[in-house]
């Protein structure tokens, strides 16, 4: 590992690479290219070795395989990282805005004496320094900062970057633990899966989003139809969820998912920051809002001023008649 390069602290899930992983690798990979580095994934625990092959974009994959890493924990995590970090020099460690990434940074950047930046949307490198654009009070604002001290650690938030579509393999070591991991005061008991949800809208290339503008819950069968045709899922912001209309699984935004679908179509939502967080990695975005000034439009590439309730029907009226005339 050289002083140019770039360190992502990756997660698995299942023995694959996670969502955030992939992207992380990606940033990383451009960074990269600006420093003279390489990208070089860390992957912690036995399941690295089945998830390092598929890490997309990254030049290398290191395997730490060790028993005492098989479920996470804090402190072994943090071991090793101080360790690779001490003795490689990285330019930076990029760790990802989840559960592990936010429990591990903060400590390992105390450990270190090292500077840390949450909430990073954009990061360049430029002249020994990297220039990091980063979002603070949910969102609301954003702030322009410069780091020149190494290593620095950044926490990117999902999204931020486009993982890689295809490219050449990464060449993987696996190595044992480089330091002792003893357990420390939080232990690991037990792995509880949330329910598994009728429909993972992550995975989803179209979807129908619903807001405050739905007015009542009797109108999502009027989202379901339109998903239907439009062959997606029906999704919806927090208030939608905090009404129990709909599951928590459903939910887009910073307290809930965040979607990279082909396409949004966003019906009577207003665009608050924390759901707006959630819908960045989408490729095309369709806002349908009474208020013309309402945020959403910001973002979308096409907007319709218009009552969802009268939208809707119209346009399942017109896929409808469009599906008929092809066959």
């Amino acid at each position: 590992m050289s002083a140019q390069d770039i360190l992502v602290l990756g997660e698995t899930k299942q023995g694959a690479p996670s969502d955030i992983t992939l992207e992380l690798a990606a940033c990383a990979r451009q960074l990269a290219a600006q420093t003279g580095g390489q990208a070089v994934v860390v992957l912690l625990g036995p399941e690295g070795k089945q998830a390092a092959v598929h890490v997309v974009g990254a030049d290398r994959v290191l395997v730490i395989d060790d028993d005492a890493l098989a479920s996470y924990m804090p402190e072994p995590y943090v071991a090793v990282l101080s360790h690779l970090l001490e003795s490689g020099k990285p330019r930076a460690l990029l760790a990802g805005s989840t559960s592990v990434g936010l429990d591990v940074a903060p400590l390992l950047a105390a450990r270190l004496n090292v500077p840390i930046i949450g909430g990073c949307q954009k990061i360049e490198a430029a002249d020994g320094t990297l220039k990091v654009t980063a979002s603070f009070c949910a969102g609301k604002m954003l702030a322009d900062l410069e780091v020149s001290a190494t290593p620095a650690v950044l926490v990117v938030l999902p999204g931020s970057y486009r993982a890689a579509a295809e490219g050449a393999a990464p060449q993987v070591e696996t190595i044992r633990s480089p330091v002792p991991l003893e357990p420390g005061p939080v232990r690991f008991e037990q792995m509880i899966l949330p329910a598994v949800a009728d429909v993972d809208i992550t995975q989803q290339d179209v979807l129908v989003a619903v807001g405050r503008g739905i007015q009542q819950q009797e109108n999502l069968a009027l989202a379901e139809e339109l998903a239907e045709v439009l062959g997606g899922a029906v999704c919806a912001s927090r208030p939608i969820v905090d009404q129990g209309w709909l599951p928590l699984t459903r939910q887009v935004g910073k307290s809930g998912m965040t979607v990279k679908p082909k396409l949004y179509l966003a019906l009577g939502i207003s665009g608050a920051p924390e759901h707006l967080e959630g819908i960045k990695g989408a490729n095309l975005i369709i806002a349908v809002n009474t208020d013309p000034k309402a945020p959403i439009f910001d973002v979308a590439q096409y907007g319709v001023q218009q009552d969802l309730l009268d939208f809707a029907p119209a346009l399942i009226e017109t896929l409808r008649a469009s599906k008929s005339e092809a066959v």
